[in-house]
């Protein structure tokens, strides 16, 4: 296995004292479908090293078994359990507070898996009854996102139900080229039913919550000292979901330069009188994980 790059000494100096992180997944491990480089090895020395991290992505159309069994194929060898992703933020929310009311959920057969022991309705009890629907929850699928099921979630949500999105992220980098996410769909209901969604993933706090209340429970059951939300990191290639979203959750940031955006982007989120900048820049996520495990 080839050597991690060494990382520049403002990146170690940004994250001494470091206890863990939390890693996006497109634009920092993955990239139109391929690995980055250097990634796998990235994460192949997190784990020899023992060093406490997550995969928390807005990814709402597959299971984490599913996505895991991807990321074996391209070299990963991440287990389901360490991930987080929006579909798994919504099933908590789901459950924590619908209990077992009734939910339409607008998502992939496979994503479906994840929300076991749920009550949720298929397409004819919806027709039938859109006012009986505690909650509409909108993730990301190109065969379930159709005109019928969005028309289903708009009498849904004109009928009193809570509309949930997985994520509000409007496009993603495929194999194809920049392709419409979910997020595009949300904000399309948003504007048709005059009602404002509940986000569930990056930014959104709750997301970061959930990683950070994981992680301190994690630390405790190691014997370690109380994780503190500074002890981690955000690493992403988002100047605002990742970033933004990490800086506002009291966490460390590390933009990394693989992905998605790049200076104009990180100019625009330092610019006015609410501007930010991430704690560090890095080429990679291999000068990342260098700069803790090294």
């Amino acid at each position: 296995m080839p050597d991690l790059p060494t990382p520049h000494d403002s990146l170690r100096a940004a994250l001494h004292g470091l206890r863990g992180l939390l890693l996006d997944l497109d634009g920092v491990l993955v990239l139109k479908g391929a690995a980055v480089p250097g990634a796998p090895e990235a994460l192949a020395a997190l784990e020899r090293a023992g060093f406490p991290y997550l995969v928390v992505t807005n990814t709402s159309l597959v299971s984490r078994a599913t996505l895991a069994g991807w990321g074996r194929s391209i070299g990963f060898r991440t287990p389901p359990g360490r991930f987080q992703t929006a579909l798994t933020a919504s099933v908590e929310l789901v459950r924590r507070e619908f209990g077992d009311r009734p939910v339409y959920v607008i998502t992939s057969d496979d994503a479906r898996v994840e929300f076991a022991g749920c009550h949720l309705l298929d397409d004819a009890a919806v027709d039938a009854h859109p006012d009986r629907v505690a909650a509409v929850v909108l993730g990301d699928s190109p065969d379930q996102l159709t005109r019928e099921n969005l028309d289903r979630a708009f009498r849904a949500v004109l009928g009193g139900a809570a509309l949930i999105g997985m994520h509000r992220n409007p496009w993603w980098l495929t194999p194809e080229g920049p392709t419409l996410d979910a997020g595009t769909f949300l904000v399309g209901l948003e504007w048709a039913t005059k009602r404002k969604a509940r986000t569930v993933g990056k930014p959104a706090p709750a997301f970061f919550r959930v990683a950070v209340e994981r992680m301190a429970r994690e630390a405790a059951a190691r014997g370690e000292a109380r994780l503190r939300r500074a002890d981690l990191a955000m690493v992403g290639d988002d100047a605002f979901n990742d970033i933004g979203g990490g800086r506002r959750a009291g966490l460390r940031t590390v933009f990394v330069r693989t992905g998605k955006h790049g200076d104009a982007e990180l100019a625009k989120a330092a610019s006015g009188a609410h501007g930010y900048r991430p704690d560090a820049v890095a080429p990679s996520v291999a000068e990342v994980a260098s700069a803790v495990v090294g």
